[in-house]
């Protein structure tokens, strides 16, 4: 693997003031879109028929030309379009640090200010949050953890102050900008920061300082994961190659996740980190810097993802995913080759391996077969919750014959039989917390988690605790009835 260079760049001191004339020069003539290649088209039906995604819009940015590939429907059945609204998900980060070093170049704080000075509200109680800076919140070496701070507490909070309330009782897993570990809500705290020193909300701040001035007019940002949005259509559950319209799944995405954008904006929002835009919106010391590896972030700079290149050149990738339950994204751009690749999908998958591809296919690079492995993982799981439910059921039906064979048995004997339907029983129980278990995190909120993500695995796990605990119940009864 190639690591990118770490060094770190001075940002501007002096302040960029936006005003309308620079926003009409921003909003410069479209993009040129080309025909798209039958290279490209193949690696976007690939990964399509791999992931059985319902809808795509994907677009290959070389320079002013840009190829842009649609494939199937929204949620309510319209055919995709360049203007057809996405959520973007964690491919909202980039702009909350774009939001956050607007207001550093304006001088109203710097990035290795303390939270705490910046943002009066925000206390922990670890001592050591006085130590967190506004740059620990951007390449998450924060100390904030998932281990401390479970962020699938339902119901969400609502708002980003919500969320900086929420971590009033909340300890830090490590020392600030000494481990790295991303957790979105550190650009929750991000957004109220812009939202305290701006006095705008961050929607509203977003919409008239990032994304006016870029020309993203059908770019919008929500709180809530489930917020509705102009024209958004319902993502989608997609389980053994059946794609249902669900709703998404609660939870906390101002500043982490929140934006819902189309392919024609989040091009712009590509080719601005390019340079592309002829607009001074940020510096290019300021851009370099958010595209920059930080020190202890394992590969990420201030809101991006720094990721190797797979045509093998030595300058990495800038990119950053998203993902939430019914939605998927991805973007990259090459600084070197000055190439770029976006993806949005209404489904479940990893776009990041079709981006990859679409860049390593534009360099001439071998591209990397694309296949599902949960495929194979749900059809295990279909496998075990039929296969479970099947003995389950013969075990509630037979448990009268059953106790009746055991009526004269010695009771140690006779609770070492009903141990197998106990450990199904807990099974069933526990099995979608162990999601947040291996993360450190325990709650039995995990089960609406695990419903979203892996429906087929909440289905068996149900099965084994509502037919486990019925078979487990009837044999004591009849046990109990035969004396």
């Amino acid at each position: 693997m190639i690591r990118p260079v770490r060094a770190r760049h001075a940002l501007v001191p002096a302040a960029l003031a936006l005003t309308t004339a620079m926003g009409a020069a921003t909003a410069a003539a479209p993009p040129v879109h080309a025909d798209t290649g039958a290279a490209t088209e193949a690696l976007v039906d690939d990964y399509r028929s791999a992931y059985d995604t319902p809808g795509m819009a994907v677009a290959v940015v070389d320079g002013s030309s840009v190829e842009t590939t649609v494939r199937g429907h929204d949620g309510d059945g319209s055919a995709v379009t360049p203007a057809t609204p996405f959520r973007v998900a964690s491919m909202s980060k980039p702009m909350t640090a774009a939001a956050v070093m607007l207001l550093v170049e304006r001088g109203e704080f710097a990035l290795d200010d303390p939270v705490a000075d910046v943002l009066p509200e925000f206390t922990m109680a670890d001592p050591r949050f006085r130590e967190i800076t506004v740059r620990h919140l951007l390449d998450h070496t924060s100390g904030l953890s998932i281990t401390t701070n479970n962020e699938y507490v339902f119901p969400p909070p609502r708002s980003a102050a919500d969320v900086v309330a929420e971590l009033s009782d909340k300890a830090l897993a490590a020392d600030p900008g000494e481990a790295w570990e991303y957790h979105n809500t550190n650009y929750s705290v991000a957004a109220r920061i812009v939202e305290t020193v701006s006095g705008e909300t961050f929607g509203a701040f977003l919409a008239d300082e990032v994304f006016a001035p870029l020309g993203m007019d059908d770019t919008t940002s929500t709180e809530g994961c489930t917020d509705p949005a102009p024209g958004l259509a319902p993502g989608h559950e997609v389980v053994l190659g059946l794609a249902v319209p669900a709703p998404e799944m609660p939870g906390r995405c101002v500043g982490n996740g929140g934006v819902v954008s189309t392919l024609d904006d989040m091009v712009r929002w590509v080719r601005f980190n390019q340079g592309g835009l002829g607009t001074d919106l940020l510096s290019e010391e300021s851009l370099e810097e958010m595209h920059t590896a930080q020190p202890e972030a394992e590969d990420y700079g201030l809101g991006w993802e720094v990721r190797p290149d797979p045509a093998g050149g030595e300058e990495p990738l800038v990119a950053h995913g998203g993902t939430l339950a019914t939605w998927t994204g991805d973007m990259a751009f090459s600084p070197g080759s000055g190439t770029a690749a976006v993806v949005l999908t209404n489904g479940v998958g990893a776009p990041g391996l079709l981006t990859a591809n679409l860049l390593a296919e534009r360099a001439g690079a071998e591209t990397t077969p694309v296949s599902n492995p949960m495929n194979i993982v749900n059809a295990v799981l279909l496998g075990l919750t039929l296969l479970a439910g099947t003995l389950l059921t013969t075990a509630v039906v037979r448990a009268p014959r059953w106790a009746h064979r055991r009526r004269g048995a010695r009771r140690p004997r006779v609770v070492l039989r009903l141990v197998p339907l106990g450990l199904v029983t807990v099974l069933g129980l526990f099995l979608p917390t162990l999601i947040g278990v291996q993360g450190g995190s325990f709650s039995f909120q995990y089960w609406i988690v695990v419903a979203w993500l892996v429906p087929l695995l909440a289905l068996f796990s149900l099965v084994c605790l509502v037919l486990g605990t019925a078979a487990l119940a009837r044999r004591i009864r009849c046990l109990r009835r035969a004396g």
